[in-house]
């Protein structure tokens, strides 16, 4: 029998519904450079980031690809929009 090394949620956690995604990923999906990406997350023009900790930032893979089926709206909006998606 084969030996299982994984948690019970380790398949969950792995799946693109947790997954999460650093800013050179999130740049290439976006099709902008890492320092346009750089910026319009400090000006509030991308989704939530995650601070997983000091220096280490990530953003969520769904987040990121619904942000851009709506156009790639700025935080607040894509926030609001993401809330009523949910309701």
């Amino acid at each position: 029998m084969p030996r299982n090394d994984h948690p019970p949620n380790a398949e969950r956690l792995n799946s693109s519904m947790n997954r999460l995604i650093d800013r050179r990923e999130a740049s290439q999906l976006a099709a902008v450079s890492v320092a346009t990406w750089d910026r319009m997350n400090a000006g509030g023009k991308t989704p939530e980031p995650i601070h997983l900790s000091k220096g280490c930032v990530r953003w969520r893979f769904d987040d990121v690809q619904l942000w851009i089926q709506h156009g790639c709206p700025d935080r607040k909006q894509f926030e609001h929009l993401k809330s009523n998606e949910n309701h």
